[in-house]
């Protein structure tokens, strides 16, 4: 590796992206408080109200009453872009509206597609031309192919049985202006200089420096204090973490991960004009977190004021707990299993609004989920107990098993069946809509 290594950002791409909204701000082509309709019509929340309603700045700042990462499942099981942010409208809130920090790739994604499409452009063109080319971030793009076209690249590495191997490839092109940016050391530093530098770089003006300092502008609670009277509250921006050091400095972060192999994060100190980006290509365990904080204590205090290591392992193993997987008890198998009942009984296809429709078929005598759109991804099942299967899903969101449960009708034949991991803000239930059948 070297400084034009390029690397996966993962969700640094949303400091990014927030960076060339605010590019489009200062130029008065949007308002962050514009209506995302305003530019994008067609979209639609699931309340009327809230399509009306919601901002360029909600989805920033992740305030829509979008679930947390609502979408991303979409994106696993093979929906693009488009797909996904027309199904959004299906997506039932989990909290009323600007109310509730809830993490959403794909809300940020929708509100910058739609600020592109006010300034008549694709997002991957418009972030090469108004931000990477004036910076000369040559290694940089929006677009998966890009990043595999270089040949000095970082391929993204997983732990398995002790050893990293670089076994997947993550493609984040639905969700390229939350996630789906790739860049190298020395082309984000150019970044990081526009940042720290109030949108100015070598004495040019390139993003309006009130409209690029509304990001590091508190916007939400996304972090409630356990202990209201010691405790500090995390604090969200327009794309950005926002935080203050012991001194009182203003402090703003933002990490990236993709758990099949990239690790990342970005540090400012704007009032220093000193920053920090620390690139990995391996799933997250806090190490860019405790380089960049570490390199921030030494700026600030000399010294490494605790063992960050240890710190951040702890928060990232809580927080890739596993979002599904309760509803199976392997730890207590089933001592005396009931059969299934014949195949023929759970065969057909089942719909769900939000998920679209999804086949139960039979291969070589074996019942296989089919989940997706027109070139579904093929799962075979594994029998549990009577109507009980379950299987392993794949992509970003996968972790282990997942229970799939049919419910079975008068008639003698499955008329419904939930799928566990689907089902993670409870819209994973699928209605049978035609005659068994064997494919």
């Amino acid at each position: 590796m070297d400084p034009d290594t390029v690397f996966q950002l993962a969700s640094v791409s949303k400091p990014i992206a927030a960076t060339v909204i605010a590019a489009l701000v200062g130029d008065r082509v949007v308002s962050w408080d514009d209506p995302v309709i305003k530019y994008d019509p067609g979209f639609a929340m699931f309340d009327p109200w809230v399509t009306r309603q919601v901002t360029l700045r909600d989805f920033f700042c992740h305030r829509s009453g979008l679930p947390d990462h609502a979408g991303d499942w979409l994106e696993d099981i093979g929906y693009d872009r488009a797909a996904i942010l027309y199904r959004l409208r299906y997506q039932r809130p989990d909290s009323s509206f600007r109310s509730h920090y809830a993490y959403t790739n794909f809300g940020l994604t929708e509100a910058a597609v739609a600020a592109a499409q006010a300034a008549g452009k694709s997002w991957e063109d418009l972030s090469q031309e108004r931000l990477y080319q004036p910076l000369g971030m040559k290694s940089t793009s929006s677009r998966h192919a890009d990043f595999l076209s270089q040949e000095n690249r970082a391929h993204i590495h997983v732990l398995v049985n002790g050893k990293w191997l670089a076994k997947y490839d993550r493609d984040p092109d639905a969700q390229s202006p939350a996630g789906g940016v790739s860049s190298s050391v020395r082309d984000v530093a150019q970044w990081i200089r526009l940042c720290v530098g109030g949108g100015k770089i070598d004495g040019r003006q390139v993003v309006n420096e009130e409209a690029l300092l509304e990001m590091f502008r508190p916007q939400v609670i996304s972090r409630g204090a356990p202990n209201p009277s010691t405790d500090r509250v995390g604090l969200y921006g327009l794309g950005w973490n926002v935080n203050y050091t012991e001194q009182g400095l203003v402090s703003v972060n933002h990490s990236g991960g993709f758990d099949l192999g990239a690790a990342t994060t970005v540090m400012l100190l704007p009032s220093e004009q000193l920053g920090i980006v620390v690139l990995t290509n391996a799933s997250p365990v806090g190490v860019p977190e405790t380089i960049g904080v570490s390199f921030l204590d030494l700026a600030q205090y000399g010294k490494i004021q605790k063992d960050w290591s240890e710190f951040f392992r702890k928060i990232f193993l809580a927080s890739q707990a596993p979002t599904y997987g309760t509803l199976i008890d392997y730890s207590k198998p089933v001592a005396s299993p009931t059969a299934a009942l014949p195949n023929g009984v759970y065969l057909g296809t089942y719909d769900n609004d939000f998920y679209g429709p999804i086949d139960l078929r039979e291969e070589e005598n074996h019942l296989v989920l089919a989940v997706g759109p027109e070139k579904k991804l093929t799962f075979p099942l594994s029998h549990f107990d009577r109507d009980i299967f379950d299987y392993q899903p794949t992509g970003e969101s996968a972790y282990g098993l997942a229970g799939v449960f049919f419910t079975i009708g008068p008639d003698g034949k499955a008329s419904s069946v939930t799928i566990e991991n689907l089902n993670v803000n409870g819209q994973g239930t699928f209605t049978r809509v035609n005659s068994p059948q064997s494919r």
